[in-house]
């Protein structure tokens, strides 16, 4: 009996082991899924935690930097700050929010552009078309008044013109006036009347074509994108110095206008940014061009998609900038030969240095016309010789060729002359002090650059 009693105590011994081991596999498994629960409480904590702080640098950082970005595109727009501790879902869904809130700020602005571009439109069509009622009623004024003071109202409300018709081309608007084909000289004289500061403006013509004309559809956005480039030139650079501008023709390609100023020049990311705009982007938003807005460029380029033209811009050999303005061979055409150009628009210079070289061998009694002959401009030389009092004088010299005039002497000295002749009709020689007088306000109003911004 004695071994039945240690075989039980044998397994009773044994049985307690197996139950000590089991409770303590059991409390180890426990200790585990407890040590277990307790980690994956900790990683939602820190992903909870660091989704928190995702979600507020999304709506401080993210959001404000990505809608940044769409006016200064240099300017940078952070990720995620830790991407270890957001889910792949979570990091998709943030990047989700970030582009559709770009997505609407592009709608947003686009719609509050549409609706300035519209109310600008329409304020810019109702004083461009008082600005013209002006200038036909000051142009009905310098031929009843000899006033100095209407040619300078004449040359702001042009000013005013120039600027508001800038902004309604634009805002998506139709120039506003309509012309005829028009020679291209006129349209560069055109357009250097609209510029202050247009004395400082040179125009060099090497025209082989002295009647080359720019189509009638053309002829006035022409105007307007020179215009917009010499107005550029003119306040970017001393007024000191010159502003060149040279008039070609190149064979198939069409005519070029260049312009050579003198300026500050650009750096690098301002020079981009003129080419593009001036290459003519599809959309150009008003907010993107300052405050206030710089629209000369922007205005360039829309008239160059709509036009077909093209302009380049680089650094100048003058030391400031050089643009050129090409118009392509199907907007040009040539005048007939009965149509008289504007006595301001500069003579091509062939024919110019042809005319100078006959007239500088001055030994005959009579100058010699051969030159004028070939080029096939008129001539009253031919049919009086000169007189002989001038000749004969006393230590004569060769007179210097007089410096080219400004359209507002010109417009000036045909007033005074019109005028002139019709007080001398109608009443008595003004008093030595009175001509004095008108003669002084003549030189001041050719001495008035027109516009306070030079």
């Amino acid at each position: 009996m004695a071994w039945i009693v240690a075989l039980i105590a044998v397994v009773a011994a044994v049985t307690a082991v197996v139950r000590s081991q089991n409770a303590a596999r059991d409390a180890n498994v426990a200790w585990a899924r407890v040590e277990l629960a307790e980690r994956q409480a900790k990683a939602a904590d820190a992903r909870t935690t660091a989704l928190t702080d995702e979600i507020r640098q999304l709506a401080q950082k993210r959001i404000p930097a990505a809608a940044l970005a769409l006016s200064h595109p240099s300017a940078p727009v952070p990720g995620l700050r830790e991407a270890a501790e957001v889910d792949g879902g979570s990091a998709r869904l943030l990047t989700e929010a970030v582009q559709a809130a770009r997505a609407a700020v592009i709608e947003e602005r686009q719609r509050v552009d549409a609706a300035a571009r519209a109310a600008m439109r329409g304020t810019s069509a109702k004083i461009q078309s008082l600005l013209n009622q002006s200038q036909q009623l000051l142009h009905e004024l310098q031929h009843e008044y000899d006033d100095p003071r209407i040619l300078q109202l004449d040359f702001r409300n042009e000013l005013a013109l120039r600027r508001t018709q800038a902004t309604a081309v634009f805002c998506d608007a139709w120039p506003g006036l309509a012309r005829q084909n028009s020679p291209l000289v006129e349209i560069v004289l055109g357009a250097q009347s609209r510029v202050a500061g247009y004395e400082r403006i040179k125009v060099a013509n090497h025209l082989r074509d002295e009647w080359l004309a720019v189509v009638a559809r053309a002829a006035e956005p022409l105007a307007i994108a020179l215009a917009e480039l010499l107005a550029n030139a003119t306040a970017y650079s001393h007024p000191d110095t010159d502003v060149q501008v040279t008039v070609q023709q190149s064979g198939g390609r069409g005519a070029f206008l260049v312009v050579d100023d003198a300026g500050i020049g650009m750096d690098d990311d301002a020079l981009e940014r003129a080419r593009a705009l001036l290459a003519g982007p599809s959309e150009v938003l008003l907010t993107e061009l300052g405050d206030p807005p710089q629209t000369g460029f922007a205005v360039v380029g829309r008239l160059v998609v709509q036009y077909g033209l093209s302009c380049h811009i680089e650094p100048s050999p003058f030391g400031g900038m050089r643009t050129i303005l090409r118009v392509p061979a199907h907007l040009l055409t040539v005048l007939e030969d009965d149509r008289s150009l504007s006595a301001l628009a500069p003579k091509p210079v062939h024919a110019h240095t042809a005319t100078t070289a006959a007239a500088e061998p001055e030994t005959a009694a009579e100058p010699e016309p051969a030159a004028e002959e070939r080029d096939g401009l008129p001539s009253r030389r031919r049919r009086a010789p000169r007189p002989a009092p001038v000749r004969s004088a006393p230590a004569a010299t060769p007179a210097a060729p007089p410096p080219p005039r400004t359209p507002e002497q010109a417009e000036a000295s045909w007033a005074a002359l019109q005028q002139g002749t019709l007080s001398g009709r109608s009443a008595p020689a003004a008093p030595p002090e009175a001509q004095h007088h008108d003669d002084k306000d003549g030189q001041d109003d050719r001495n008035d650059q027109g516009d306070d911004e030079t």
